[in-house]
C-alpha cells in the first residue's frame, strides 16, 4: 500500500477483493433474503411475486451498498466500508400492515410508505445526525431487544406453523361442517321455520391440525438449529461467520432428501432478469403508513449514527458531521430505492461492521466489490426462486438464531448500562420493554381506539421506542456526549 493511501482507499488484488467481498455478502445474505420472505409470505404474495422481492432486495442491497462505499455526489455515500441491506427494524411494521391488507393491495401501501419514508429521510437526515444523544445506551438496548423479542414469534412461527391459516393449530371439525351445512340447506328450504343463520356466524376449530407442529419439520428445524451451533462452535474464521448459511444449506438438503423441498420452482426460473421497477404493486400513499415508517427510519438512523462513528473509530477515518448527513442521507436514498424497485428500508448491517474489526481490513473498495455482487445475484431470477422453494421449517431454526441474536444484542448493549447508581434506568427498561408487549401479547387491545392511529399503535417495536426516548429524558435528560452511543454501536454486531 501507497504510504500516502489511507487504509479505508486502499486498492486490493482483484482476487482478494472479490474473496473478501463474497465474505461480506454471505455474512448478511441470510439477513439479507429474511426480510422478504418474512414479508412476502405474510403479504401471501404467490411464490414468483416472493422470489420476484428477492431478487429486488438482493439488487437494491448492492445498489445502496456501490452509493455507501464509493460515494455519489457530495450529498450521498458517506464512503467506509459499508454493506446495505434491509432493517429487520421496519419488519413488525410491515407484517402489520399486511395482516390488515394483503395481496399486491397490502404490497402497494407498504411500498409507499416506503417510498414516503425515504423521501422523508433524505430531508431530515441532517437533523437526524444531531438527535444521537438522545438514544444512549439504556435507549438503544431497550429498542434493539424489543426487536428481538418481536421479531421471534416469526421464527417460531415457521417452525411450527402459523396462528391462523392451513397451519393453525386447530380445524374445524368436518362434522360441524356438515352439520351447519345440512341446517342452512333447512332454512332455506320453502316452508321452513328455522331461522336463517346469523351474519358472521362461525364454527369454532376445536380438531388439532395434523400439520401444525409436524414432527418431521420440527425435527429438520432442531438439525438447523443444531447445525449452526455446531458450526459456531468447532469452526474457524470464514466458515464460523457462515454458521446460519451452512445450517440452513444443511436443512435444505435434508428437506430435498426427504422430499420436502422441490426444484419446480427454480428450474422455471429464467437464468437472467432485469429488475424493473413497480412490478410487483403500485404504490400507494398512506399518510399515517408514511408516518409510521419514518418513525421507524428515524429508529433505524439514530443506530446508524452509532455504527458510523464506531466505524470511522475502527478504521481511524475521523466521520464528521457532513460524512454523518451523507451516509445517513444514503439510508433515506437506499430506501427510496427500495419503495421504487419493490422492497423495504435500507440501513448499514452491523455485523458487516463487526467483520470489519475481526479481518483488520479496512478497504471500502472491498465492500464495493460485495455490492458489485449482490447486483448480479439481484439479476439471477434462479436463486430467487431458489431461496423462495426453502420450507420454512428449515429457516425456522435460523430464524431462532437470527432473530435471538437481535434479542441478545440488546441485552449485551444494555450489559454496559448503569444499573447500580442509577435507579432509573431500571424503570426506562422495565417500562419499556412491558409498553413494547402490549401488541405482541393482547394483539385486540387497540379495537376502540380511532381507527386512525392504529398503524402508530400496533407497532410494539415503535411503542418502545418512543417510551424508551421519553423516559429517559424524563429521568436522565439529553446528554450531549455520543461516546455512550459509538460504544453501545460497537457491541451491536446483528440486525
Amino acid at each position: 500500500m501507497h504510504p500516502n493511501v489511507h487504509p479505508v482507499d486502499e486498492h486490493l488484488p482483484a482476487g482478494r477483493l472479490a474473496a473478501l467481498g463474497l465474505q461480506h455478502v454471505l455474512v448478511m445474505y441470510a439477513g439479507a433474503v429474511a426480510v422478504p420472505l418474512i414479508v412476502g409470505r405474510a403479504l401471501n404474495l404467490t411464490p414468483d411475486q416472493v422470489a420476484k422481492l428477492i431478487s429486488a432486495d438482493l439488487f437494491c442491497c448492492g445498489l445502496a451498498t456501490l452509493i455507501q462505499a464509493l460515494g455519489a455526489t457530495r450529498w450521498f455515500g458517506i464512503q467506509l466500508p459499508v454493506m446495505m441491506g434491509v432493517t429487520f427494524a421496519a419488519v413488525a411494521p410491515m407484517i402489520s400492515m399486511a395482516q390488515s391488507t394483503s395481496g399486491t393491495a397490502g404490497a402497494g401501501l407498504i411500498f409507499g410508505a416506503v417510498i414516503g419514508a425515504g423521501v422523508i429521510s433524505i430531508l431530515i437526515a441532517p437533523v437526524v445526525s444531531r438527535m444521537l444523544r438522545y438514544f444512549p445506551p439504556v435507549v438503544t438496548g431497550t429498542i434493539i431487544a424489543v426487536i428481538g423479542i418481536s421479531l421471534m414469534r416469526v421464527g417460531i412461527n415457521w417452525i411450527f406453523g402459523n396462528p391462523v391459516g392451513p397451519t393453525a393449530p386447530n380445524v374445524v371439525n368436518p362434522d360441524h361442517i356438515k352439520w351447519l351445512t345440512e341446517a342452512q340447506s333447512a332454512a332455506g328450504a320453502p316452508g321452513s321455520s328455522l331461522p336463517p343463520l346469523p351474519k358472521g356466524f362461525a364454527v369454532v376449530p376445536t380438531v388439532p391440525n395434523p400439520k401444525y407442529a409436524d414432527l418431521t419439520g420440527v425435527g429438520i428445524s432442531g438439525l438447523v438449529l443444531l447445525s449452526i451451533l455446531l458450526i459456531a462452535k468447532f469452526a474457524r474464521g470464514f466458515i464460523a461467520n457462515i454458521s446460519v448459511l451452512l445450517g440452513i444449506v444443511i436443512g435444505a438438503v435434508v428437506a430435498v432428501a426427504m422430499g420436502l423441498m422441490s426444484f419446480e420452482k427454480v428450474a422455471r426460473a429464467q437464468w437472467f432478469d432485469l429488475v424493473l421497477p413497480f412490478e410487483i404493486a403500485t404504490p400507494v400513499f398512506d399518510p399515517i403508513l408514511v408516518l409510521t415508517m419514518t418513525l421507524v427510519m428515524i429508529v433505524v438512523m439514530i443506530e446508524s449514527t452509532g455504527m458510523f462513528l464506531a466505524l470511522g473509530e475502527m478504521t481511524e477515518r475521523k466521520v464528521d458531521q457532513a460524512a454523518l448527513t451523507r451516509g445517513l442521507r444514503t439510508d433515506g436514498l437506499g430506501t427510496l430505492l427500495g419503495g421504487i424497485f419493490n422492497t423495504f428500508p435500507y440501513t448499514s448491517f452491523s455485523q458487516n461492521v463487526g467483520l470489519v474489526a475481526v479481518t483488520g481490513v479496512k478497504s471500502r473498495f472491498v465492500c464495493v466489490a460485495g455490492g458489485v455482487i449482490l447486483i448480479v445475484l439481484g439479476v439471477l431470477p434462479k436463486m430467487a426462486a431458489l431461496v423462495e422453494s426453502l420450507p420454512t421449517m428449515v429457516l425456522g431454526g435460523a430464524g431462532l438464531v437470527m432473530f435471538g441474536m437481535v434479542a441478545a444484542t440488546g441485552i449485551r448493549i444494555l450489559g454496559g448500562v448503569d444499573f447500580k447508581h442509577n435507579r432509573f434506568n431500571a424503570m426506562i427498561v422495565a417500562v419499556s420493554i412491558g409498553v413494547g408487549m402490549i401488541p405482541l401479547i393482547a394483539p385486540n387491545f387497540r379495537q376502540w381506539m380511532p381507527h386512525a392511529i392504529h398503524p402508530l399503535i400496533e407497532s410494539g417495536i415503535l411503542l418502545a421506542s418512543i417510551t424508551a426516548v421519553a423516559l429517559n429524558v424524563f429521568f436522565n435528560g439529553a446528554s450531549r456526549d455520543t461516546s455512550a452511543a459509538v460504544n453501545a454501536a460497537r457491541q451491536a454486531d446483528a440486525h
